[in-house]
């Protein structure tokens, strides 16, 4: 089954490029390892990956 992309889940940079929201890393729920701009998980070390969030907000 394909999953339809939503108009949240990516834009065009100026050179014509797709490029994946983190919305859309965060539906997908995993890492590539393919190095993309908006990859909200990052490497812990020890090969696992962890989200680390993008809100900046104070409570």
């Amino acid at each position: 089954m394909t999953e339809r992309l939503e108009k949240e889940d990516y834009y065009f940079d100026p050179n014509g490029l797709m490029v994946f929201t983190e919305a859309y890393h965060l539906k997908r729920g995993y890492c590539c390892n393919s190095g993309c701009r908006h990859c909200p998980y990052h490497k812990t070390g020890q090969g696992d990956l962890k989200v680390e969030s993008s809100d900046t907000s104070t409570k």
